[in-house]
């Protein structure tokens, strides 16, 4: 266990392809004992008198909150960071802003488009670097859905997790998630919004490790069916909002709904990243059902990335 923590610190979470399946597992563990930490109203300061550099490019509620109380709870700072606040929106180069907040911070977490950004800020930068979401992945995101799904149903290996939706970064990050950790996972998209082929086949190589079985469909029912967890995420994502007209036609035949959940072993639980479209992706009967974990989702994002940056950093 020592020396699989050795092996985190310092490091950076880019992608959760780039985690091992022990990796992966320790984060969760570590996610599940702060939890109980703070729920007891214990103090845990492991970062006392470290700061984060807290970088968006894009608005959240989840990320900046999450990341924010849990710098706090861990006796830690952040700094909040957006376009306007830094020399990175006015044309300062990454690579330059990387150097610099090396020389004053302990750790940065970038949130953003372009997954190249995340990349090029981790080559330069001497601190680890925590991938808050890009259009690409969304690592953090996952590991507190892994969180919950265990919290849930006392395991991971072994499960279906079907995930009915645009082949986005929830989509990608799932597959690397499930791969790592033997969940055997269904995605459902319409042509022409699938997962990126190379992402599907990584997610392959590693699910060879695991025995978990990797899929890709266009029939959301045949995805959903004997699922053990359901997934899905707006239409049309941050940055996608000329294109929401159109996806709402292409994306009809995929809203998750009692119809679609049928399929679905009797006790599935649903997930939703959030912002939710109630209507449109989602019916409100299934988000705010009683097979709902939404809720704890959205907490476990705390939990989770404080054991990425207390591991980490």
């Amino acid at each position: 266990m020592e020396e699989l923590k050795k092996s985190l610190k310092g490091r950076d979470l880019l992608t959760l392809h780039d985690l091992t399946t022990e990796e992966v597992n320790l984060i969760l563990e570590e996610a599940a004992r702060l939890k109980g930490l703070q729920r007891a109203g214990i103090p845990h300061p492991y970062l006392q008198g470290k700061t984060l550099a807290m970088i968006f490019q894009k608005s959240s509620t989840r990320t900046r909150v999450s990341f924010e109380v849990g710098m706090y709870q861990l006796g830690g700072y952040a700094l909040f960071l957006s376009p306007k606040d830094i020399q990175m929106g006015r044309g300062e180069s990454v690579a330059d802003t990387a150097r610099v907040l090396s020389r004053m911070v302990d750790g940065i977490m970038i949130r953003t488009f372009d997954q190249s950004e995340v990349e090029e800020l981790a080559q330069y930068a001497d601190v680890p670097v925590i991938n808050g979401l890009t259009d690409l992945t969304h690592p953090c995101q996952i590991l507190a859905d892994l969180l919950t799904i265990k919290e849930h149903k006392g395991k991971l290996a072994g499960l279906k997790l079907a995930y009915v939706g645009d082949g986005n970064n929830i989509a990608h990050s799932l597959l690397y998630g499930c791969a790592k950790v033997g969940m055997d996972i269904s995605v459902a998209s319409p042509e022409g919004y699938r997962p990126r082929s190379w992402v599907v086949e990584l997610a392959k190589q590693d699910a060879q490790a695991t025995g978990a079985k990797i899929e890709v469909v266009t029939d959301p029912v045949e995805a959903v069916k004997d699922a053990d967890v359901i997934v899905t995420d707006v239409w049309a994502s941050m940055g996608q909002e000329a294109e929401q007209k159109e996806r709402e036609k292409v994306f009809a035949s995929y809203q998750v709904n009692e119809a679609l959940c049928a399929h679905a072993k009797s006790d599935f639980i649903f997930l939703h990243c959030l912002p939710a479209h109630r209507g449109e992706e989602v019916t409100a009967e299934i988000i705010d059902g009683p097979h709902s974990v939404v809720w704890d989702e959205a907490e476990n994002r705390l939990h989770a990335q404080k054991a990425v940056m207390a591991l980490l950093m």
